[in-house]
């Protein structure tokens, strides 16, 4: 099985091993000592945060709780205020811990309307499971600075979650949608509870590994955060694992010829060794992936997509044992808890989307209107996986702007989109 590209554009440079691969050699060399004199898991991806992100006391309070927060940079250009947040979330995984995860509000430059900012929840693309990769931390791709600059300037306030397991100690639950939509919907109650003028009314906006996130909180909305009011979802490049879809994607992989996107499937492996404790990674990446495989805990997409180009790695040569079994385990999580979503769904496709494949992402929204979901579908045939998320906004700027004004939207269920 393939995993799909979230968030960067294609890696291209090729040729001798680069000195990042270099230097993912001695890391695994050292991680397998590691495990061979402690048995620790490798895939983690622990550490290089500063000490904002480490919570050293008890978990006191509700979730959604906000446990410290600080002035953070301000790079959004139409933000008048970034706050930097640290809250307490529910553990997605066993649905009983509490955790701490980290975050940034922002807030729009001018005087905030009487009833405050409406809210959007802002669930990010995949960035890697390490923590240095939390985006509270490590910044956003310009992508992504346009597309929250365009909700800022439209007078939108922004909360910005990192996940459970990024930023912050703990492994990240890659893909897994109860523990994104979890931190998604704590992230929301933190925000509302602290003193920046903002309305009640949140719309959850979303891309790729977050486009997935958004639709999973608006489901589970209902039985773990009832009193939060989401007026309305807007997700695009959303990866879909029905069995139908999973089938569309693999026709479309190729396990011969070489592929950064395999760099995904060394990350959902990080959920795996969460989830069964007898899995290890060396008994089925191979030995010219491992320092590849080991190293994407510990680095983040781009250079992930770098390191597989340069050791030319396909699927067959990653792997001296079939990891479906295994990868079917976190398969598993990356579902919806339902297709029925109260209130009305925004989902956007790239016509050219070659990691979540259009007709993947046309079939969920097939889906959920079979569910009785309010679905406004659209294709933009000249844009890719990542093209989608600003060109969608021509439409969904007028949806998120009639979801907050409480406005009936009838969306196209019935004359759905085509290819």
């Amino acid at each position: 099985m393939s995993v799909i590209h979230h968030q960067t554009g294609s890696a291209s440079r090729r040729g001798a091993p680069s000195v990042g691969l270099l230097f993912s050699l001695v890391a695994v060399s050292i991680a397998l000592l590691n495990v061979a004199a402690n048995s620790a898991p490798l895939l983690t991806g622990d550490g290089g945060t500063p000490a904002f992100y480490a919570w050293s006391g008890e978990l006191d309070g509700q979730p959604g709780k906000i446990l410290r927060q600080e002035p953070g940079t301000v790079d959004l250009a139409n933000a008048g205020q970034s706050v930097r947040i640290l809250y307490i979330s529910t553990d997605g995984l066993d649905g009983k811990r509490k955790v701490a995860v980290s975050g940034v509000l922002y807030v729009p430059k001018g005087v905030a309307p009487k009833d405050g900012w409406p809210l959007i929840a802002w669930a990010h693309g995949t960035v890697g499971v390490a923590d240095v990769c939390a985006p509270s931390f490590g910044g956003r791709s310009e992508r992504d600075l346009t597309y929250l600059n365009f909700w800022l300037q439209q007078g939108y306030a922004i909360v910005a979650t990192d996940y459970q397991g990024l930023g912050v100690p703990g492994a990240h639950p890659y893909l897994a949608t109860r523990p994104e939509a979890y931190s998604v919907l704590d992230s929301i109650r933190a925000a509302q509870s602290s003193s920046f003028g903002l309305s009640k009314k949140v719309v959850v906006v979303g891309q790729s590994q977050g486009g997935s996130a958004a639709f999973a909180t608006a489901g589970y909305a209902p039985s773990y955060a009832p009193e939060l009011d989401i007026r309305g979802t807007v997700a695009t490049g959303v990866p879909y694992f029905s069995q139908e879809a999973r089938a569309a994607m693999r026709a479309k992989r190729s396990r011969d010829a070489v592929d950064w996107r395999l760099g995904y499937t060394f990350l959902l492996l990080s959920t795996v060794e969460q989830i069964d404790h007898s899995f290890s990674i060396t008994d089925y990446v191979s030995d010219a992936a491992l320092p590849v495989a080991i190293g994407a805990s510990k680095t983040c997409l781009r250079q992930i997509a770098r390191q597989t180009i340069d050791a030319k790695l396909t699927y067959n040569l990653s792997f001296k044992k079939d990891p479906a079994p295994m990868l079917n385990k976190a398969v598993e999580l990356m579902g919806f808890p339902t297709l029925s979503i109260k209130g009305p769904v925004f989902l956007g496709t790239g016509g050219r989307d070659a990691d979540v494949p259009p007709e993947v992402q046309l079939h969920l929204g097939a889906d959920a209107c079979a569910n009785g979901t309010g679905i406004e579908q659209h294709v933009y045939p000249e844009v890719d996986h990542s093209g989608a998320v600003n060109a969608s906004t021509v439409d969904s700027v007028v949806f998120v702007r009639k979801a907050f004004a409480g406005e009936e939207i009838v969306g196209n269920c019935a004359s759905r989109p085509k290819l």
